[in-house]
Formats: C-alpha cells, sequence, structure tokens
C-alpha cells in the first residue's frame, strides 16, 4: 500500500482544528474552523474526493478518528459520506478500547505497535492508506520515511501558532513536486512525493 498524507495547512504550517470551533482546543488554539473560507468543492473537494476514491483504508490518530466517528455516521446518503462510513478504517490509540471503535469498519492499532503494524501495511498489497489529520501520527509518519506522498491544500491564511505535521528532528527530507492546482480562493493543492536518493 502507498501511504498518502492528505491535510488542509495555512501558511504557516498549522494543521489544528481546520473542520471547526472546539474541534481541537489544545494550547488555547481559538481559530477553530479557519478552512471555511476557503473551501471549493471543485479543486479542494475535488482532491478529497479523489484521494478517497484512490483508498483502500483510511489511517487516523486517535483524536482525528473521535472526531471523524462522530460526524460522518449522521451523513449516509451522500456518496462522499457514504464512502467514508465503508472504506476500512485502522485508529492509533493505547487508549480506545475494541467497544469503543462504533465507526463501521475500524480496526485499532495500539500505539507501543503502531510504527511496526504501519510498515507492514505499507508493506502489504492493496491501493492507497489515506491519512487526513492526526498531526502526531502525521510526524511519525515522516520521521520514519513511512509516506509515500504528502497532499497539502495550502490555504492564504496565517494562524500564529498550532500543530503541525512536520517533524522537527533535525532530519533532511528531500521532496519532489509531483503536481499542483490553484484554486479561485488561492488556495493550492500541491502533491509531493519523496525524492529519489541518488
Amino acid at each position: 500500500m502507498r501511504i498518502v498524507i492528505t491535510e488542509f495547512i495555512s501558511l504557516d504550517g498549522v494543521v489544528q482544528a481546520p473542520g471547526g470551533q472546539g474541534e481541537d482546543n489544545d494550547g488555547g488554539f481559538a481559530h477553530g474552523g479557519w478552512s471555511h473560507p476557503f473551501f471549493d468543492p471543485e479543486v479542494v473537494g475535488g482532491s478529497f474526493t479523489e484521494a478517497l476514491e484512490k483508498a483502500d483504508a483510511l489511517l487516523f490518530g486517535r483524536r482525528t478518528w473521535q472526531t471523524m466517528a462522530a460526524a460522518w455516521p449522521e451523513r449516509a446518503g451522500d456518496p462522499f459520506a457514504d464512502r467514508m462510513n465503508t472504506v476500512p478504517k485502522y485508529v492509533v490509540s493505547g487508549t480506545l478500547g475494541d467497544d469503543e471503535l462504533t465507526w463501521n469498519n475500524t480496526t485499532r492499532i495500539d500505539g507501543a505497535e503502531a510504527v511496526a503494524r504501519i510498515r507492514e501495511l505499507r508493506d502489504g498489497e492493496g491501493g492507497d492508506l489515506v491519512v487526513m489529520g492526526s498531526p502526531t501520527l502525521v510526524r511519525t509518519l515522516l520521521s520514519e520515511g513511512l509516506v509515500d506522498e504528502l497532499r497539502l491544500m495550502i490555504m492564504p491564511v496565517l494562524l500564529g501558532g498550532g500543530k503541525s505535521i512536520f517533524p522537527a528532528d533535525g532530519g533532511l527530507h528531500t521532496l519532489e513536486l509531483a503536481s499542483t492546482a490553484i484554486s479561485p480562493a488561492g488556495v493550492h493543492v500541491c502533491t509531493y512525493r519523496p525524492a529519489a536518493r541518488g
């Protein structure tokens, strides 16, 4: 499988709480829902739809999974929502019990075994394993060299601080731009892949 990261991200690298107020207030973050003014169904929505259509499974950190699990089952009947609800899902967590995995088709990966288990999934057969949100998990995947594609929806806004997906481990990670599109609102949808080592 290919591991594909897809993120709403501000110009200053923040991915925290793009969907709404109260989604993630850690650190006193007060800008929940900041992505809404820049969303359009064609370019930004189209990028998410394309990623989901190619996904054989979704991978989440616990907090993002809980947010999604609370939202998507109620939206059944919409093609995107139906795909979100039926596709296999993995959640990395050391605290969720199996009885809490109420979102259809979810499997828990224990946090202590996450890197090894995700490496096994990546080495297995199948299409894309798509990660949305989940900044802590994404930082780990990038640090471990387990990301095959990074799709960033870079929005023209500065948030002044918040959670990032980028590792601060001193590692050098060179990427190549595979494609780009620009929405009418100025969102740059950029797809990056690890540069070939030479």
